[in-house]
């Protein structure tokens, strides 16, 4: 499972892992004046040394990011200018309404499609808005909304703007099952809602919250109104205030008993270690069982150096490799790990707007294994771990068993540096299948169906390896 210290940032951690052609002219029209003295300066590679704190978020700012995306979004060269000005000014009316400071002559400026035009209009609406904010910490506020709202409008998973100061916020202690690969709620989760992993020394580890337990009510709310998930009950239960007193109702099913628990938020404290990467240890049946925590560029020789460990003094049977909770990382990684089962293959490719793409290909400098992989998934298999996912599935390198995995793959980030000393991370490239499908948004379903549940957890039972045992040759 992931760990819970790293949820609190894992919509960044995710961002971060995963690090212009011809424009037509029906969608973004150079402007023939050109826009001398209103395209702000191009937004830069990352330093090589941390940048300093983050100044105010302005007008500059935004038109920085706007033409960062045009330039270096995968999009860029058929991105329409009104996809990211009209709900960048969307945003920006919601948080003048949200603080009671909605103007008369707050109206959405008029925009064409001509990327340079549009710019100067909405600029010049946004100048005047802002102008009429009562103090710096409304201007700084409207910012970053506009700046969330255009960035948000790629609908990209992969597309995050990085380093604004964050409200302190400290996590109870638990990760709930309704949350997968991106952070968020997980839009194909129903209830129960129940704990997957559990901080030790946080408030829930100290109120006695244990794996398994099935969440009823946080603070009288539950996690599901009719179907859909609370958005506030997430807030409480991963970016709660330091002294907050949280009330929480579970049903632990390995007793049948519900437990009312109190829970006095505090900061958990630091790890006196870091999890290992990988773990690995022999499961009956001469079976190598090895997990992998993430895609990090050390951890498909790790994988393969613990299988070796496993393979000494005796004769395997297989491998049951296991990316629950993998959040992703290298693509090297991912096609060096591969490496290890196929080679001479291609196993996703990298394209453009326009429909040009670069085949990713196995490192077949990796000796085979040569022995049977069977690969565990599920909702939090995110990023390189969705792409690894496909390529064993439209490869046919062994089965898959699990939950679908999140579908978080829209193509790797790269970063770049805005004025005000935040980031942007961008995908170059949008990523598909080996068989050329779609595997963002998506997922890869799994071959045998076989999720954890609250019952398996609370009860110590692990259903994903149990259906795996059965299907080794």
């Amino acid at each position: 499972m992931a760990t819970v210290g790293a949820v609190k940032t894992k919509r960044l951690l995710l961002a971060a892992a995963i690090a212009t052609a011809l424009i037509p002219a029906t969608s973004a029209v150079a402007d023939p004046e050109g826009a001398a003295g209103t395209r702000p300066p191009a937004c830069q590679p990352p330093p090589d040394e941390q940048p300093p704190p983050p100044s105010a978020t302005t007008v500059t700012t935004i038109g920085q990011a706007y033409y960062c995306i045009f330039d270096h979004h995968f999009s860029g060269p058929i991105l329409d200018s009104r996809t990211l000005l009209q709900p960048a000014f969307a945003a920006l009316t919601q948080e003048l309404q949200r603080r009671g400071l909605d103007q008369a002559t707050a109206n959405a400026p008029v925009l064409t499609g001509n990327r340079n035009g549009d710019w100067k209009s909405f600029s010049r609406s946004y100048d005047r808005i802002v102008a009429g904010l009562p103090d710096d910490q409304a201007k700084q506020a409207a910012g970053e909304a506009t700046m969330r709202g255009m960035v948000e409008a790629l609908n990209d998973n992969h597309a995050r703007w990085v380093g604004v100061p964050e409200e302190p916020s400290v996590p109870l202690g638990f990760l709930p099952s309704h949350l997968h690969g991106p952070g968020g709620a997980d839009p194909a989760a129903a209830g129960p809602v129940f704990v997957v992993d559990v901080l030790p020394g946080s408030a829930a580890a100290n109120a006695g919250v244990r794996l398994g337990d099935e969440i009823v009510t946080v603070n009288d709310v539950p996690p599901y109104i009719r179907g859909t998930a609370v958005e506030g009950v997430i807030d409480w239960i991963m970016e709660a205030v330091a002294g907050e007193t949280v009330r929480m109702t579970v049903h632990r099913p390995s007793t049948g008993e519900n437990l009312d628990l109190t829970m006095v938020v505090v900061p958990p404290p630091p790890p006196t270690e870091q999890p290992p990467l990988v773990e690995s240890e022999l499961l009956p049946g001469e079976i190598a069982y090895v997990k992998l925590r993430g895609f990090s560029p050390e951890g498909a020789d790790e994988v393969l150096a613990a299988i070796a460990k496993l393979r000494e003094g005796r004769t395997l049977r297989g491998v049951l490799l296991d990316l629950r909770g993998n959040g992703g990382g290298s693509p090297d990684a991912v096609s060096r790990l591969l490496g290890g089962w196929a080679h001479g293959k291609t196993f996703s490719y990298w394209c453009d707007a326009l429909g040009k793409c670069t085949p990713n290909r196995t490192d077949d400098s990796v000796p085979l294994v040569n022995l049977p992989l069977i690969t565990l998934t599920d909702r939090g298999c995110a990023s390189a771990c969705d792409a690894f996912s496909s390529a064993v599935k439209d490869l046919r390198l062994g089965a898959l068993v699990g939950e679908r995995t999140a579908g978080a793959v829209s193509g790797p980030a790269q970063a770049h540096l805005l004025e005000n000393n935040t980031g942007l991370l961008l995908p170059k490239h949008h990523e598909i299948g080996a068989n050329r499908e779609k595997v963002d948004t998506i997922g890869v379903p799994p071959d045998h169906h076989a999720p954890m549940t609250s019952v398996a957890l609370s009860t110590g039972t692990d259903p994903g390896i149990d259906k795996a045992l059965t299907l080794f040759p």
